[in-house]
């Protein structure tokens, strides 16, 4: 073959603002964290890194959501291409959905449709993306947000959730960071790394504060539903009358399906705020120039409430066994019991360990050593914590933390 060369060099290179965003993923930590198991080590890999149980038998989705599926491929009927909102069936039963818990019903306007619930983060930040704009985000957090908002150039601003108050939004910390260029304020509920559930008091006043401040209200409830402790879930939509909240969620967790990739983005806007200062019109501007929703959601419709009960129970368990071994592994502790999600947030006390340097450094040599992938907290923002995630099989939790402590044992300053 003839080796052709340019005269004048090539003129593509590398987007290093894409290459700096895509090192803030969950997705990137793994990855490196996967890469560090050992080869040799024959033990089965023991995942609590990350919140997809779908592999695990007791997590399976219910067969009337495979059916459900099933049935409208082989209808023929969805076969085609959508709008860039979604198709309207599927609006309107996700309308349907969401308006069982809220005070007004929504409608199928309110409604649009994305590839899963990072697609929801990518169109809303793009379109609240205007010059000089920030955001704030939770410590921790999810950060794909931190991500996006890089991506599209929009100000991080962030504000610390307080784990002595089972991580309560710092509603002063939120007032003193905002000024006339914030747009919006992230909650994410049930928490997403921390295991929490917010009250609808505190909800309400976070509502109040974002209305003060004149900026809207981003809830991230991808896991709404999935509460097993005293605590109910409750929408922030709710309290779309106090200040504009677009909810964004999937059926990723409540149906243990994420890779079927369907999301969406809601506005809850009775006093058509959003509308307008034209953040509606952005949001369809960005869906004309992005990819189109999958066109089948016939789930939602047919699933019983049995399916859901087990999975809680599943999550209820899980969270149980999680929190009393935590106390057997003495160089980590856990603020407060896990409420909801499919995580809990544990610190790590590097003043008991050896030739350990950080929470990074912790979990590398931990999947090196003991094949037990663990996120750690500087992937959420809050360094020397650790993500822990209890949607698994209740043996792999016991095995999880048997390695953990014989991982701590190894490492252990002597005393």
């Amino acid at each position: 073959m003839e080796n052709r060369t340019a005269t004048r060099g090539w003129n593509f290179k590398q987007n290093k603002k894409l290459v700096s965003a895509s090192g803030l993923t969950v997705r990137s930590v793994l990855n490196k964290l996967m890469s560090c198991i050992d080869p040799a080590d024959t033990r089965p890999v023991i995942p609590l890194g990350h919140g997809d149980p779908s592999s695990f038998p007791c997590f399976r989705t219910t067969p009337i959501a495979e059916d459900a599926i099933s049935d409208a491929l082989h209808s023929a009927t969805f076969n085609g291409y959508p709008s860039t909102v979604g198709i309207l069936p599927a609006r309107r039963a996700v309308a349907e959905y969401l308006s069982q818990d809220l005070p007004f019903n929504l409608s199928p306007d309110d409604i649009y449709l994305t590839i899963g619930c990072n697609q929801a983060i990518e169109v809303l930040l793009s379109a609240l993306a205007c010059p000089n704009s920030n955001i704030l985000l939770p410590t921790p957090g999810f950060p794909y947000y931190e991500a996006w908002a890089l991506f599209t150039h929009i100000e991080i601003r962030h504000f610390n959730l307080l784990p002595e108050k089972e991580w309560e939004v710092d509603l002063n910390a939120v007032e003193s960071l905002a000024d006339e260029n914030t747009v919006a304020m992230v909650i994410i509920n049930p928490g997403n790394p921390c295991g929490n559930i917010y009250t609808d008091q505190h909800l309400k006043k976070v509502a109040e504060t974002a209305r003060k401040l004149g900026i809207l209200v981003i809830a991230d409830e991808v896991y709404a539903h999935l509460a097993f402790g005293s605590k109910p879930f409750v929408p922030m939509g709710i309290f779309g009358s106090i200040a504009p909240v677009i909810t964004l969620g999937s059926i990723s967790k409540r149906w243990i399906v994420p890779g079927c990739r369907l999301g969406w983005l809601v506005t809850n806007d009775p006093n058509g705020i959003l509308k307008e200062h034209g953040v509606i019109d952005s949001i369809n501007g960005y869906l004309n120039i992005s990819s189109d929703p999958p066109t089948f959601i016939q789930i939602l419709q047919k699933t019983k409430d049995d399916f859901f009960s087990k999975i809680v129970n599943m999550l209820r368990e899980g969270a149980d066994i999680c929190y009393d071994r935590i106390k057997d592994v003495p160089c980590i502790t856990c603020p407060s019991k896990p409420e909801g999600s499919m995580f809990v947030m544990v610190k790590l006390h590097l003043n008991l360990l050896k030739d350990i340097e950080d929470d990074l450094d912790f979990c590398l040599k931990l999947a090196k050593e003991e094949s037990l992938i663990i996120l750690p907290g500087v992937a959420v923002g809050l360094k020397n914590w650790l993500r822990i995630t209890f949607a698994c099989e209740p043996s792999y939790l016991e095995v999880g933390f048997q390695r953990l402590n014989s991982f701590y044992q190894r490492h252990a300053k002597k005393q």
